[in-house]
């Protein structure tokens, strides 16, 4: 990750090749993101069976992937201090080992509090090893084209709840959840292979020692950055909202009137408006026409009223139906949360520098655990208490559009008063939102300078 890391005869780069190797970082992080994310989203078939099989309510279930989300998002920092120390390919492959055994173990669960242990406490962990180490070094590979490839990565989201979860539900129906567990686990030891895909780069921005003393390797001192902080505030409220439909959608779709693959098709029909959006969004956002954080802010808000329209959808008439109203709410939800998907990974460059960058998304990830842990476990007591989902993502859509409101406060997230010249942007291992002098250069080949207005 750092210069002592790399061999003596490894030059340093000018800067990130912006290809190359990258795109194979790139594919490693399109599997990690599937085998994580995607994991969890389609990870909700199986709550109804786990309810049933432990006589438990839908919140007392639903903690199971709360708690493996939240342990997964509030430990990345960990995983991002100890891939600056020893780098991100050893951390990788070891919480892929830890991920894997956290489903096999919880195959053999005789309460609910074993699959806590298991799936929230060490498969959460592994991921925690995981995903963080492996995103910071893809923004590490590209500049110009950072947005995009971090999309494409993220599509792994969506293409593997595209799979997963149709073969989720054949696994339930099939092994029981048991046997399914067993198979996840096996599925999920490929974090391993793709942990060996993430060769460390040196860049000039990066510090010249690693940081010493845990707080420092956290990267906590981001916070007196006043950009980071208002971005930090909005994110950690988007995370109330945002992580819900990976958790209840599914179950949502069968309180609707569906059956089980209905609810799968569901499912499967917000991963490919996730996965599709993140290519276009990622495109659109690195020719530079409209600044990351405004896209961030729209796009925040879109997912938001996404998910009022989903917690607003009728009945379905019968298990025979397709509901092609929910489809409609789950495809639109899909699409724009893919959309904001890779802006909120992508702007931290800009707000942090190319030095930070790993640093700071594992703290993303750790304050979208904050409302990760809150939301999944409120959804499921209001479920509880009012028979159905609906005031669920009525609730937590409200959360996204209160963190999309506070994105307003980032750097150029708002148009002024009137245009005035583009200012100069300093190359991206300086963060081009940080203040800079007026006399810094446009780095070559970078994105176009967008017009903005000021007062």
């Amino acid at each position: 990750m750092f210069p002592h890391l790399q061999t003596a005869m490894t030059p340093k780069p000018a800067g990130p090749p912006d290809g190359g190797w990258g795109w194979m970082v790139a594919a490693s992080v399109f599997a990690v993101n599937g085998l994580s994310y995607g994991l969890l989203r389609s990870l909700g078939l199986a709550l109804p069976d786990l309810a049933e099989h432990f006589d438990r309510s839908a919140q007392d279930t639903a903690w199971v992937s709360a708690l493996a989300l939240a342990v997964q998002q509030a430990a990345s920092p960990v995983g991002s201090a100890l891939s600056t120390r020893w780098g991100a390919r050893p951390v990788v492959m070891v919480g892929g080992v830890l991920t894997s055994l956290g489903f096999v173990i919880s195959a053999f669960a005789r309460s609910l509090l074993h699959l806590y242990l298991g799936l929230g406490l060490l498969a959460g962990s592994g991921w925690a090893l995981v995903f963080a180490p492996a995103l910071g070094t893809l923004s590490r590979y590209f500049s110009r084209r950072r947005v995009l490839a971090v999309g494409l990565a993220l599509t792994g989201n969506g293409a593997s709840s595209l799979l997963l979860a149709p073969a989720l539900q054949l696994f339930l129906d099939t092994f029981g959840w048991r046997g399914a567990l067993l198979l996840l686990g096996a599925i999920t030891l490929h974090l391993t292979p793709c942990g060996a895909l993430l060769r460390p780069l040196a860049l000039p921005g990066d510090p010249p020692a690693p940081p010493r003393g845990p707080l420092a390797a956290l990267g906590l001192g981001l916070f007196t950055r006043r950009a980071f902080s208002v971005f930090a505030l909005g994110t950690a409220l988007v995370g109330g909202g945002y992580f819900v439909p990976y958790v209840h959608l599914a179950p949502h779709a069968l309180d609707r009137g569906l059956g089980g693959y209905g609810a799968a098709l569901v499912v499967a029909v917000a991963a490919v408006g996730d996965a599709g959006a993140r290519l276009v969004c990622g495109w659109l956002a690195d020719q530079g026409w409209v600044p990351l954080p405004r896209l961030l802010a729209v796009f925040g808000a879109l997912t938001g009223l996404g998910l009022l329209a989903v917690g607003l959808v009728p009945m379905v008439g019968s298990e025979e139906g397709w509901g092609g109203p929910l489809l409609a709410a789950a495809g639109a939800y899909g699409v724009s949360a893919g959309s904001y998907a890779p802006l909120v990974f992508g702007v931290l460059p800009g707000l942090v520098g190319i030095g930070g960058v790993v640093q700071a998304t594992g703290l993303v990830m750790m304050l979208m655990s904050f409302g990760g842990l809150l939301g999944p476990p409120l959804s499921g007591y209001l479920r509880d208490e009012t028979g159905d989902f609906s005031a669920s993502f009525l609730v937590c859509g409200s959360f996204i559009l209160s963190g999309s409101f506070i994105y307003m406060g980032l750097p150029r997230a708002l148009p002024s008063c009137r245009p005035v010249s583009p200012p100069a942007t300093p190359p991206p291992e300086m963060g081009e939102l940080l203040p800079v002098p007026q006399v810094a250069l446009l780095s070559p080949g970078g994105p176009r300078p967008t017009l903005d207005t000021t007062c």
